[in-house]
């Protein structure tokens, strides 16, 4: 009976033909997740004028969606550690994709408002699994790098949310952008039949053989045996895994992604929202309004990928908090006038250090938390941060509404920033293993605990 040490193997694999399926399909999705995200901002000046909204009910239509998100991360995190990450990924892919598509059908600020919180179910949720999903098979020295690359979809998304909108919205109307928001349903089962399952949770399942499979695919050079013994680290606890984010030494560093999260999120939903509407209230037309959010997510990938580049030889936690300060600086800047190639260039600055923050954060946190509490940690983090996001519209709406001079909107969109770069600072560097913690995963199973 051979003994094989899972984490190992896959932290020593060779990047292959495997790991690009993983990364491809991951990425897809969160691009999907971008499209439907970004929707509402793409949309906002257009619904305000049509529907006469004041700049405040638009800030809280706006919010419906990311009230689901926090409902979807809390939920959907710790449902895949019971039931796979690959059915609760497609459950949440259907349900962004199918109630963003007839969210084009609404006529009231009620049903939009209702499809938008449906959807935002999905969103959320989709998130910290794919994030899990992508950690747990990438090999350790290209981790965060490769998160990156796959978190860095959701500027994609967003990016084809704005241009296409620059071209449909004149021509077809807004509820055509929410009409393609369908395509994804068409490819789901390509996507359950290409994404693998976790191997934490095949493992507890009991289904070795099929996990057995997967580690040749992650490892080319392994042939599994039968009789082959699978051991997995897990750093399962007694504690229930939400008790666990604050024991061993954890509860700060818990604390401050919270805070660090709420910040984020304030910043990139504030940004994404009300770009465009402040940027044609400072005399641009919709369509150059919307190549600001345009910029805005081609910044968030250079900023993620550069980002997760230099963290893989450097460390994250310096990585987030110069990004976090260049985020500040960068918004603070918006509000005066400035020439336009600048203004554009302050607005891929503040794309790469939000929105590239958002998604290096994602990367710190499933680094940071032991496997068994990982979902956990993602989605608790996630969760509490989406508070944040709900925020940011409201905010955003509440300047506008008290015709507060342009430079001030941005000025209140930066201090979250200088918040979070403090929060950061007072997270651990690292506590992802606690070896009084781990137990090899056949104790863990025979103890009934639950396998991230």
């Amino acid at each position: 009976m051979r003994k094989i040490d899972v984490h190992e193997l896959i932290d020593k694999a060779k990047f292959n033909r495997f790991h690009w399926q993983v990364l491809f399909w991951c990425a897809l999705i969160i691009i999907f997740d971008g499209y439907d995200l970004v929707i509402y901002g793409v949309v906002l000046p257009v619904l305000m004028k049509e529907w006469d909204l004041t700049p405040l009910q638009a800030g809280t239509l706006g919010s419906y969606a990311l009230f689901g998100m926090m409902f979807g991360a809390l939920i959907f995190g710790p449902l895949s550690d019971r039931f796979g990450r690959k059915r609760v990924i497609a459950i949440c892919v259907m349900l962004f994709s199918f109630f963003t598509f007839i969210n084009g059908f609404a006529t009231t600020p009620t049903e939009f408002a209702i499809c938008r919180f449906i959807a935002g179910l999905g969103i959320g949720g989709v998130m910290p699994n794919v994030v899990a999903l992508m950690t747990e098979y990438s090999p350790k020295k290209l981790r965060t790098t490769l998160v990156a690359i796959m978190f860095s979809g959701y500027s994609v998304g967003g990016m084809l949310s704005a241009g296409l909108g620059m071209y449909l919205i004149p021509n077809f109307g807004w509820p055509s952008v929410f009409f393609v928001a369908g395509v994804p349903l068409l490819l789901l089962p390509v996507i359950l039949y290409a994404l693998p399952e976790s191997i934490g949770f095949l493992l507890h399942a009991k289904r070795d053989a099929e996990a057995g499979v997967l580690l040749g695919r992650v490892e080319p050079n392994f042939a599994a045996r039968t009789g082959d013994r699978y051991e997995m680290p897990t750093g399962k606890t007694s504690h229930v895994s939400l008790v666990a984010l604050f024991k061993d030494g954890r509860a700060l560093s818990t604390l401050m992604f919270w805070l660090a999260f709420f910040m984020c999120l304030l910043m990139v939903y504030a940004l994404a929202s009300w770009l465009p509407k402040l940027m044609t209230q400072a005399g641009y037309g919709l369509g150059s309004s919307l190549s600001f959010l345009l910029v805005l997510n081609f910044g968030a990938i250079f900023g993620a990928i550069g980002g997760g580049f230099i963290a893989d030889r450097l460390h994250l936690k310096t990585v987030l908090m110069v990004f976090f300060v260049i985020a500040a600086f960068s918004i603070s800047l918006l509000g005066f006038k400035s020439p336009t190639a600048v203004l554009y260039l302050l607005v891929a600055a503040a794309g790469a250090t939000t929105i590239g923050s958002q998604i290096l954060l994602y990367a710190y946190v499933a680094q940071f938390y032991p496997m068994a509490i990982r979902s956990t940690g993602i989605g608790w983090a996630s969760g509490v941060g989406r508070s944040g996001a709900i925020v940011g519209p409201i905010l955003g709406g509440t300047l506008l509404g008290m015709a507060m001079p342009l430079e001030y909107n941005f000025m209140f969109f930066a201090i979250p920033g200088a918040i979070a770069a403090f929060a950061v600072s007072l997270v651990a560097r690292s506590a992802a293993h606690a070896p009084s913690e781990e137990l090899p995963l056949p104790f863990a199973a025979e103890t009934g605990a639950i396998s991230d």
